[in-house]
């Protein structure tokens, strides 16, 4: 029997893939702006009603408390709500079951779209960063190595969750509408609508838990200079380790 090479996609077959990706996220005005406007308007909303006095090591409840739950709202918006989207347009349009008979495996567009909303999560922190430290005198993290880190962890359960969206949604539009419950309630739980003591005691401790409320904890504490809790860390860890394995037994290509 003749053995028949497999020619699997190289680095320009990834660059246009990229490229590609790149351009439709770029044409959904709507998925490009909130991601970046919304946390930036809630940056400029509660700028100054943070006020100037200093809570640890110089910071101010600007530092500590706003920048935490602004970042953190950048990088759920995009991995929870547009991503899912965009995969379920995908499958639903027959995109994803169309690679799967060519070299080309859908695992691809997968990657590149992750890969896309991480840069687009970049550029809105990077934005909303700039604007609060040339317009409000933010300071950096105390511990810049621990936010840097627990961005990056935030990241990767956000984008977890949002797979779990993607592989339960049928259709884009309830794509959307599940991202945007899923976003609401873990961000409500987190303290995107005040802070988590207003909240009842079990659930306030519950959202502290969850990815959301666990992001905005651990980078506050990183900003004040404080130890990172282990809680918090952990349930980052969890929301990844649990939206992979339910979205990996869900998922489908078609």
């Amino acid at each position: 029997m003749t053995d028949v090479a497999v020619h699997r996609p190289g680095l320009r077959s990834w660059a246009e893939l990229l490229v590609c990706e790149l351009k439709m996220v770029a044409r959904d005005t709507a998925g490009l702006i909130v991601p970046i406007g919304l946390p930036i308007l809630i940056l400029v909303m509660n700028a100054s009603a943070a006020g100037r006095q200093e809570l640890a090591h110089g910071r101010t409840a600007l530092d500590v408390y706003v920048l935490p739950l602004v970042f953190t709202m950048v990088v759920a918006t995009t991995g929870i709500i547009n991503t899912p989207s965009f995969l379920a347009y995908y499958r639903r349009s027959g995109i994803l079951r169309r690679l799967a008979v060519t070299p080309a495996s859908p695992a691809m567009v997968l990657v590149a779209q992750v890969a896309v909303g991480v840069l687009q999560t970049g550029l809105g922190i990077a934005a909303a960063w700039i604007l609060a430290l040339l317009a409000f005198d933010a300071q950096p993290p105390v511990r810049v190595g621990a936010a840097v880190g627990v961005v990056a962890l935030t990241t990767a359960a956000m984008y977890a969750v949002g797979m779990i969206v993607a592989a339960l949604a049928p259709t884009p539009n309830s794509a959307v509408a599940i991202g945007l419950a899923l976003y609401f309630v873990l961000g409500a739980l987190g303290g995107m609508f005040g802070g988590r003591d207003s909240l009842p005691g079990a659930i306030g401790a519950i959202g502290e838990w969850l990815p959301f409320g666990a992001a905005v904890e651990a980078l506050s504490a990183a900003w004040s200079g404080a130890p990172v809790a282990a809680a918090h860390l952990i349930g980052l860890s969890a929301g990844v380790v649990i939206g992979v394995a339910v979205a990996a037994a869900f998922f489908r290509w078609e």
